[in-house]
């Protein structure tokens, strides 16, 4: 009986000592992150026949299970991803929100200031001091915007670097899975019910860095061996088989790069918008929004610099030249070329680029275009449309949206692919290219003048002024004087125009007619007539509009065109300082600074809205967190009060084997 007991006595001296080891590395680990609280399982030994009835034998230590809830840790494991993924585009967009508040406010002042100078020269056409100083805010501009997209450019650069470092960190999580693996199906043996809960804790320490990076997905199977996936169901660790992440050049535009997974066997391009994580927004931030904020800024530059270009050409300077354009070209051969990026996996010849037609309409946005072997397929980008383009002369194709696509040499092949990007460089390549001051065109070339005797509301104007220089001598040399002369006819609203030589008038019918041009128009709309008329080039165009009906001897309506050049004549520059209220961009409903403000409000916008989810994935982690810990984590007044349940037990079944040695020694002196 004393041996049994003994036994007894001895089974819950071991069961308490594991049960105090335990609780003791429970309290030891409270601040150890990613530990999980670990219960001894106690159950009862088989009871000993004896005497017609079971006596009991004492305890067992039936296992040490961690207190793991695979729930709750998916839960968390999901909201870390969430929080990762919310918390870098929150980040990255603050970034890109102060950058665009303070670049936009300096490029808004530099406009102000350039058009200031402008507004100058057109109060004082002669003043070199005023013109010298819009030379020096139109380089400030340039400058300003050349910084901006420099900014931008170290963005882009920064974030590839952060994804190529968390590509290497997944990498190397994957290899630590690997090895974790490795180790537990070496520790653990399906015939025993123990479990390596130490090493257990630290792989799911590293699922749980991982979900920061991506989203991930976990199957354990029976060997207690972890398959990892990531994304919409990519491997990344295939039991003790680690796979890596690395990073590739983007094609065709290096600098947007991919991400692949590699295995022993090849490699695989993992699609970036389904990895979830911080790795996915930081795409997602590189790809859209900065791209968007550097393809607006582009487009303004671009209108910019073509808006002014215009006005200059329209104009002339004060040695009574056309003027010269102001900032680069936008349509200069290697603006056109780098516009287009053409894929390696082309096999076709073409060399291609974009000649912008109508800044107006030029979109922010990329588009593709696919050579099917028999025609050129557009897609937009931005909404997924497609348009077959139909070339408008050899090797070009002109398109809706302000640009030209056009073939310069070679020769397509099935299935080549372009990436166009109508506004890129506009910012970067943005230059002053006005050195003289007197190069300034303040003055027009020609004017208008109405006949005293004019009565209407009719009105001619002059318009789309392509070669000053001509538009002059047209009027001065050619011809002494332009006149027009409008009257209306029997018809209602049925007007009649002559333009013709001041010198030389038309001779009343039947005489033959020497004037320049004529024609008709009805109420309501106008007539446009190119100067001089074809087949010559134009040099200019007029326009008649409203209602020019004279009444009685006084019927036709006159206006006389003559050269209106002059060092004091400052009409072209007075057209230029209004071009910064007219609307421009957007369709031309939007002027440089609603433009500016436009995109720099948008990403404000995307920040705000981006720090709120942040909030959100921050409040839904917090809770997932808080539950997974209620069941998992350790909790310190708990464990003291085990500690001094195990510790009386300890105490106890010390007894139990004092008796028992007491009841030995006493049978023991019996028998001798």
């Amino acid at each position: 009986m004393s041996i049994n007991l003994y036994q007894t006595g001895v089974s819950g001296l071991l069961s308490a000592q594991q049960q105090l080891a335990t609780t003791g590395h429970n309290i030891a680990n409270v601040n150890t992150e990613g530990y999980t609280r670990q219960r001894t399982e106690q159950g009862s030994a088989v009871g000993n026949y004896n005497g017609g009835n079971f006596v009991g034998s004492g305890t067992y230590v039936q296992d040490i299970t961690r207190l793991y809830d695979q729930f709750s840790y998916k839960e968390q494991l999901l909201n870390k991803s969430n929080l990762g993924n919310a918390d870098s585009i929150s980040l990255d967009l603050n970034q890109l929100n102060e950058i665009m508040s303070f670049s936009s406010e300096a490029i808004g002042g530099s406009i102000d200031r350039f058009y200031q100078a402008v507004n100058g020269i057109a109060d004082n056409p002669n003043d070199l001091g005023l013109r010298n100083i819009a030379l020096s805010q139109a380089t400030v501009l340039a400058k300003d915007f050349n910084s901006l997209n420099y900014n931008l450019d170290q963005l882009e650069k920064s974030t590839n670097g952060e994804i190529e470092q968390m590509a290497s960190k997944i990498s190397q999580i994957s290899l630590d899975l690997a090895k974790i693996n490795e180790q537990i199906l070496q520790n653990k043996d399906l015939n025993l019910t123990g479990q390596p809960n130490d090493l257990l804790d630290k792989r799911d320490q590293l699922v749980n860095q991982l979900g920061e990076y991506t989203s991930v997905h976990t199957i354990e199977d029976t060997h207690g061996v972890m398959t990892v996936m990531i994304g919409n169901g990519a491997t990344l660790v295939a039991g003790i088989t680690p796979l890596t992440v690395s990073v590739e050049a983007g094609d065709p535009d290096a600098l947007q790069t991919k991400l692949q997974l590699n295995s022993r066997n090849g490699k695989v391009a993992l699609d970036a918008s389904k990895l979830g994580g911080a790795i996915a927004a930081k795409i997602e931030y590189r790809d859209e929004h900065v791209a968007k904020a550097r393809s607006e800024l582009n487009r303004l530059a671009m209108a910019v610099s073509e808006t002014l270009n215009q006005s200059q050409a329209k104009g002339l300077d004060l040695n009574a030249k056309q003027g010269l354009d102001i900032f680069t070209d936008i349509n200069a051969t290697n603006l056109q070329n780098s516009r287009v990026l053409a894929s390696s996996k082309n096999t076709g010849t073409v060399q291609a680029g974009i000649n912008i037609t109508d800044v107006s309409l030029v979109p922010a946005n990329d588009f593709t275009i696919k050579y099917d072997g028999t025609d050129y397929i557009m897609t937009n980008a931005q909404n997924g449309s497609t348009t077959t383009l139909v070339a408008s002369s050899p090797g070009v194709y002109p398109t809706d949206y302000g640009f030209e696509f056009k073939v310069n040499s070679g020769t397509p092949s099935t299935d080549d692919r372009f990436t166009l990007r109508p506004t890129e460089n506009s910012a970067a390549l943005m230059k002053v290219t006005l050195s003289d001051p007197k190069s300034i065109a303040a003055s027009s070339a020609i004017g208008i003048e109405a006949d005293e005797n004019n009565v209407s509301n009719g009105a001619v104007s002059i318009i789309n002024v392509a070669d000053p220089e001509v538009a002059r001598s047209y009027t001065d040399g050619t011809n002494a004087n332009i006149v027009v002369d409008v009257y209306k006819e029997t018809p209602p609203g049925d007007f009649v125009y002559r333009v013709y030589d001041a010198a030389n008038p038309p001779l009343p019918p039947p005489a033959p007619s020497s004037t320049l041009a004529d024609g008709r128009f009805f109420a309501g709309a106008t007539a446009v007539i190119d100067m001089p008329p074809a087949p010559a080039t134009a040099a200019f165009q007029i326009e008649i509009a409203g209602l020019p009906e004279g009444q009685g001897a006084l019927a036709r309506e006159k206006f006389t065109i003559s050269d209106a050049f002059g060092s004091g004549n400052a009409n072209n520059a007075s057209l230029m300082a209004a071009t910064q209220e007219q609307g421009i961009l957007g369709g031309g409903k939007q002027t440089f600074s609603q433009a500016l403000a436009t995109a720099t409000a948008e990403v404000g916008s995307n920040a705000s809205t981006a720090e709120l989810v942040a909030d959100t994935a921050q409040a839904l982690f917090t809770q997932a967190y808080n539950r997974n810990q209620s069941n998992s984590g350790v909790n310190l007044d708990e464990e003291a009060a085990n500690l001094l349940k195990y510790q009386q037990a300890y105490q106890a079944s010390s007894q139990i084997i004092s008796v028992a040695n007491t009841i030995f020694d006493t049978l023991l002196a019996v028998s001798r």
